[in-house]
């Protein structure tokens, strides 16, 4: 019954959600992995995939069709190994916060991993010690000013994880992580880039997320802040964002 209830306001919120312009119905997280990395990709490659542990950016096929050297980094080992066979070249455990590079990098792809990093600042050194003279980041990361984030950083983790698993079962295989938001803006990734020697080449910003959609009255208020947000504050009224930066 409860399912029911939760799938038929979704279906309500995604009716709603069809009213709206083209730029708040955008999904970030597919617009980075289906338009914004495979515009920048190219043949003979070395890549560095910070927290893609199991899940790499990469396929296989892929990999092995750009010709790319794919080097994973991610805090848990366990994670790493449950990677497809194959799909990295090499495996480093260790903390993005703490761990350094040998500016070897044509790419870093980091998506959805620096919210849950206490210390960004530090995360952006490691980004930049990475990257050859020339390499690019490309980055995806939620913004601390959306409400979600807001909640996020608010409610207990044991209480947060419980609803996002229960309202969301498909989120127990990659969500429920601790998050800080740390600098997760637009204006904070601007400052961010400039102090560690990178330049901004692109910034895409996304307006919609799905957090709210399991209750139609929520998500029809969130929608309303949204899009009022939007008109006072622009891009940083962003839920996500991405940034491809270039060194």
């Amino acid at each position: 019954m409860l399912r029911k209830f939760i799938n038929g306001n979704i279906w309500l919120s995604q009716k709603f959600d069809n009213l709206l312009p083209i730029k708040f119905k955008i999904d970030g997280n597919q617009d980075y992995i289906k338009s914004l990395v495979p515009k920048y990709l190219k043949n003979n490659i070395i890549v560095y995939d910070i927290g893609g542990g199991k899940n790499p950016y990469l396929s296989c096929s892929e990999k092995i069709k750009l010709n790319a050297q794919v080097i994973g980094i991610d805090i848990d080992h366990e994670e790493l190994q449950r990677a497809p066979v194959g799909a990295y070249n090499k495996i480093i455990c260790a903390d993005i916060t703490e761990f350094r590079g040998s500016n070897d990098a044509d790419f870093v792809f980091c998506q959805a991993l620096l919210e849950h990093v206490k210390d960004v600042e530090s995360a952006f050194s490691s980004i930049s010690s990475l990257l050859k003279s020339g390499g690019i980041a490309l980055i995806f990361v939620p913004s601390r000013n959306a409400v979600f984030a807001r909640l996020n950083i608010i409610l207990p983790q044991k209480i947060k994880k419980y609803l996002l698993h229960t309202i969301f079962p498909d989120s127990k295989r990659n969500q429920g992580f601790p998050s800080y938001y740390d600098k997760c803006t637009p204006a904070g990734f601007e400052k961010l880039a400039k102090n560690h020697n990178l330049s901004i080449v692109e910034q895409r910003f996304y307006y919609i997320s799905s957090y709210f959609s399991f209750f139609f009255p929520a998500h029809l208020v969130w929608r309303v802040w949204v899009l009022f947000f939007y008109f006072i504050a622009k891009d940083n009224a962003a839920e996500t964002f991405s940034v491809v930066l270039k060194k």
